[in-house]
Order: structure tokens, then C-alpha cells, then sequence
């Protein structure tokens, strides 16, 4: 077991012991194929005998109905946007994903507080401001960044479910039309994110490639994570 850490005071009211579970988490831009990996992961954890538990931003049951309707209207103004979404990942990291990895969950989070935070800062949040924020925010046992060139994403967002209002950033009025706007925003995206990966410590993945090599070199990560924990079990046995 490991015990839980966080990047500031966390949840000083919860008394959390030490949790077997392992918190994975899949970063990334739009399009980048998280949500695919994500359930192929899963699925491949729970046929090697683990049990696993998924997240993701906005499946808040407090926040959820309410985030989809303030998207749909774009008037919220964007501190008040920052708050909603941490109060969406508060909410699940308190009763959802620490709960899960008390009970020896796999925790498979499609994103992270990092996406809110570098959206946050490519609007004009200060970055520090947006660090401390998220002082609650458990620290992952391993983040990994599937990156693509932003020319790819836009490319297969255009040829699958298209392009869409706030993935574009077109409440940033950089452009007059979803594609330019597109390259923009997304292109300030990866260059938070690259910094992040520093930062945080995020094991970079190129996903530019066919979606079987990039889950490959993700079960890599992962088994050699669960292999670390399972020899950590047995010494501390012996």
C-alpha cells in the first residue's frame, strides 16, 4: 500500500489511510484518441484480474447537468467557468476516485485537473492561480501524455465527429472560423501541456501512430507500474 499524496493540503477533513489502488491517468489534446485507449485499458486490466474504475471530466453527479447546460450557452465568464470545473473534479476526486483507490481500484482518469488548468491558463488565468486551485488535487501514480502533431487531430476530427465550438476555442475570438481557430488554441494547448510534462513529470507517448502500437507501448507503462506495486507487496511481506 501506498499512502496518498497530494500537490497541496488536499482534503485536510478526510481521514484517508493507505490505499492499494493505482491512479492512471490519460492526458492529452482533442482528438487525440485518450477515450479510445482509455477503454481498451480497461478492458485489458480487468481480463488480467484487476478491478477497474473509469472517470473523466463533467460525470460529477453535482455538477454534471449543470456544466453541459452553461457549455451550451456560452455566457459564463471564464473564472466562473475555472470554479465549476473544479468543483466537477473536486467532487469526483473526493467521492469517486479516493474511495475507488481505497477499495484497490485501478482508477483510469480520461483526463485530469491538468486539462482544466492548461485551458484555464490558454484563456488568460494566471498560472500560478491556477496551481494553487488545485492544492486538493491527489497526485497520479503515472500520467500519460498521448501527443500529436495538432495537423493530425485537426485531421481526424474532420473526417470523425467533426469540430466543435469550445475544442476549436472559439470563445476566444482568435478566428472567425473553426478551423483556424482550431490550430490556435490547440496549438497553445500542446505548448501547456509540453511544459506540464516537465513540470509533472508526464511519460510522453506518441500517438501519432496506429492506435494497437500506442495501447502497446501504454500496457508497457502500466504492467511495469503494477509489477513495481506487486514486488513493493511482497518485500514488505518478507
Amino acid at each position: 500500500m501506498s499512502e496518498l499524496q497530494f500537490y497541496g493540503a488536499g482534503f485536510p477533513y478526510l481521514n484517508i489511510q493507505d490505499c492499494p489502488g493505482k491512479l492512471i491517468v490519460l492526458e492529452g489534446s482533442d482528438g487525440v484518441g485518450r477515450s479510445t485507449q482509455t477503454q481498451l485499458l480497461r478492458r485489458w486490466l480487468e481480463d488480467e484480474g484487476y478491478a477497474v474504475s473509469d472517470t473523466g471530466l463533467r460525470r460529477s453527479d453535482l455538477t454534471q447537468e449543470g456544466l453541459e447546460e452553461a457549455k451550451k450557452g456560452h455566457t459564463l465568464g471564464r473564472i466562473t467557468m475555472s470554479l465549476f470545473y473544479a468543483t466537477d473534479f473536486a467532487d469526483r476526486l473526493e467521492n469517486q476516485i479516493i474511495p475507488a483507490l481505497q477499495a484497490g481500484f485501478v482508477v483510469l482518469s480520461d483526463r485530469y485537473f491538468y486539462s482544466i488548468m492548461a485551458r484555464d491558463v490558454a484563456r488568460g488565468a494566471d498560472p500560478e492561480w491556477a496551481r494553487k486551485l488545485y492544492g486538493f488535487a491527489l497526485k497520479p501514480d503515472l500520467v500519460l501524455y498521448l501527443k500529436a502533431d495538432v495537423s493530425d487531430l485537426l485531421s481526424r476530427l474532420i473526417h470523425g465527429r467533426g469540430l466543435n465550438y469550445w475544442e476549436a476555442g472559439m470563445d476566444m475570438h482568435s478566428s472567425d472560423n473553426l478551423y483556424d481557430s482550431f490550430l490556435d488554441y490547440q496549438s497553445k494547448l500542446t505548448g501547456l501541456f509540453d511544459q506540464m510534462a516537465q513540470t509533472y513529470g508526464f511519460v510522453t507517448v506518441d500517438a501519432g501512430r496506429p492506435i494497437m502500437d500506442v495501447f502497446g507501448d501504454l500496457q508497457e507503462h502500466i504492467r511495469t507500474l503494477l509489477e513495481d506495486q506487486q514486488t513493493d507487496l511482497e518485500d514488505e511481506m518478507t
